[in-house]
């Protein structure tokens, strides 16, 4: 009884404080890519991509209803950095579907004018007047936003003096941009204005690495973090706690109550399996890492990061030393990353695995509709049609043979002019399952054979190679099977062999793959890249610095006459690929475990255009 009369007293006081319009609820996902077309379109930066921004605490000032229901604590505010722009989830701000829509597309085109915020006040109305002295149709959809949140905002009658003073230069700011110059201060965050932009969080992603551990210890800690990828990026810090003792205990009684204070949460520990950490971890503010470290725990993930000395691959020489492009200072630096080929050190050979037998027939039956390239051999004794060069200059010869009759074409199919590199992302994140059967590195290793078959067949030239990375300091670049080299249970055996790594240094395995392309005497020359997410690492590669080190890679293999192609089961990859690829230089697999079927119909349609 106490608990069925509790969600009834808590559904009431929702209704009673809330502020949002849920019937008129928008969701960023629905107009995601129309928005990122806009965005792009009034000249926002094409690296940069559209995700949904967390919430964060607002110190406002409170109704009595408020504070005992404990909302208009946090809200999700429109912000961007150098890597995305981060707008709400969804939009409930006003009570129809079209004006919280026709937000969103104002947020965006603040994005496009207004790349970073240092004076909020100043530069939101600067942008707003910019947009609408430049667009006579955003002039007239700011004004009727503009008169729909006037209705929204507090009255100042209220309000005490400073926050009377503050929100009265909001409302004219908002009413006529560029008026006002400064913002009175207050003891309290002005009430949100969904039309501006706010400026970038401190601390948002990471802590810097400066401050970590280096080591085998300090990446297994990074590599765990990775098992579970929240949609939203948790503002964090690290703090030392090594010592024999944590001491004296001190606390206020009232914050047992939230999950949104200070929680040390030591990530190399795991811990009772039934706690809904995801739920917890989406509801706190700021995540504290622990440094400390059991001895248990950290060896726990020693032994599942780290390949036993027997199963490891084997090293193939020194490292390969590779440029990586500064986006910032518009130039490739040289040897920035070493990269380590590296080959599976005496795999067991296998057969085809019999789940995969009937799929490769079919694939090879596919592949044997392939035509090889025809040459036409002048002068034969024989062929399917006469060769009336070859007589003509007989004929006209003085000296005639009798016996000489090579006048004949004879066309005959002997090559195709077409070689392929096929690089599968070998991350962790590929650790993931699809289904209750089966991960992302299980699809990836049975298409790679079922593929493999199929070339096999047309006798097509191609390589197989997986890459993964720690750092710039260390590329992993697996072979499984070169250029050249016969297409045996061995090669399987490779392939059977290869598991999920670390991360996704995409620029480099692309560079040094495009170079060994190079090397290879055929007409048209393909990378295939297989992957399931975005170029990632635990240094500055996540984010901006990672997709257009990647997109510059890509644009030095086009120069070289290399084809890029990416098959994707990432499902927003259509956020990013576009600007790296291309229009038609990608594939999204919205089914995962279809990959193995779909990867060799869009090599068929790549050798084949």
């Amino acid at each position: 009884m106490e608990e069925f009369i509790g969600k009834i007293w808590d559904r009431w006081l929702t209704r009673q404080v809330t502020s949002d319009f849920t019937g008129a609820s928008v969701n960023l996902t629905d107009l995601q890519a129309e928005l990122t077309l806009y965005y792009r379109a009034l000249g926002g930066e094409p690296g940069k991509t559209l995700e949904s921004a967390d919430a964060r605490k607002v110190r406002l000032r409170r109704t009595g209803m408020q504070r005992v229901a404990g909302s208009h604590q946090r809200f999700a505010l429109p912000w961007q950095d150098d890597r995305s722009v981060r707008l709400p989830a969804s939009l409930a701000v006003f009570s129809s579907l079209r004006l919280n829509t026709s937000l969103y597309y104002w947020l965006v085109a603040m994005a496009a004018r207004l790349p970073q915020v240092s004076n909020w006040f100043r530069d939101n109305q600067q942008a707003a007047l910019a947009l609408i002295s430049s667009y006579p149709g955003l002039n007239r959809q700011y004004k009727e936003l503009v008169a729909e949140l006037m209705a929204l905002r507090p009255s100042t009658e209220d309000l005490p003096e400073d926050l009377r003073r503050q929100e009265l230069a909001v409302v004219q700011a908002l009413r006529n941009p560029g008026l006002l110059a400064d913002l009175p201060s207050s003891t309290f965050d002005c009430f949100p204005v969904w039309l501006w932009l706010y400026p970038t969080p401190p601390n948002l992603f990471s802590v810097p690495f400066s401050t970590a551990r280096s080591g085998p210890d300090s990446e297994a800690e990074e590599r765990s973090s990775e098992q579970q990828t929240l949609q939203q990026r948790k503002q964090a810090q690290r703090i030392d706690d090594e010592r024999e003792t944590d001491g004296l205990l001190v606390f206020l009684p009232d914050s047992l109550m939230t999950w949104t204070e200070q929680i040390n949460l030591d990530r190399c520990q795991d811990e009772d399996s039934d706690d809904d950490f995801e739920q917890i971890a989406n509801d706190i503010d700021l995540i504290t890492v622990s440094r400390q470290r059991k001895a248990g725990a950290a060896k726990v993930k020693f032994d599942l990061d780290l390949p036993a000395a027997e199963n490891d691959e084997l090293c193939l020489g020194p490292g390969i030393r590779l440029p990586e492009w500064h986006y910032r200072q518009n130039r490739l630096r040289p040897d920035i990353c070493l990269l380590q080929p590296l080959l599976a050190d005496d795999p067991e050979p296998v057969a085809l695995p019999s789940q995969l037998r009937q799929t490769s027939e079919e694939v090879k039956r596919q592949f044997s509709l392939l035509g090889l390239e025809r040459s036409v051999l002048r002068g034969q004794p024989e062929g399917q049609d006469l060769d009336l060069d070859a007589w003509l200059d007989d004929y006209s010869r003085p000296f005639r043979d009798a016996g000489r009759q090579n006048f004949f074409l004879d066309r005959r199919q002997t090559h195709r002019d077409f070689c392929c590199l096929i690089l599968a992302d070998l991350s962790l994140s590929t650790e993931g399952y699809v289904n209750d059967d089966c991960r992302v590195i299980d699809v990836i290793r049975d298409s790679l054979m079922v593929l493999a078959e199929g070339l096999n067949q047309t006798q097509d030239e191609f390589a197989i190679y997986g890459f993964s990375s720690v750092r710039n300091n260390h590329v992993r670049y697996q072979l499984m099977k070169n250029f050249g080299e016969p297409y045996s249970d061995l090669v399987r055996g490779r392939i059977a062999r290869i598991k999920p790594g670390f991360y996704t240094r995409m620029g480099a395995a692309i560079r040094q793959s495009a170079r060994i392309l190079e090397r290879q005497h055929q007409t048209h020359r393909v990378l295939l890249l297989v992957s399931d997410g975005k170029p990632n690492d635990l240094d500055q590669y996540e984010g901006r610095y990672g997709i257009e080190d990647t997109r510059q890679a890509i644009i030095e293999a086009q120069q070289m006459g290399i084809t890029p192609y990416c098959v994707t089961v990432d499902e927003r990859g259509h956020d990013y690929l576009p600007y790296l690829f291309g229009r038609d230089g990608f594939a999204v697999v919205s089914d995962p475990t279809q990959l193995p079927k779909v990867l060799p119909r869009i090599y068929l349609n790549l050798s084949t255009h």
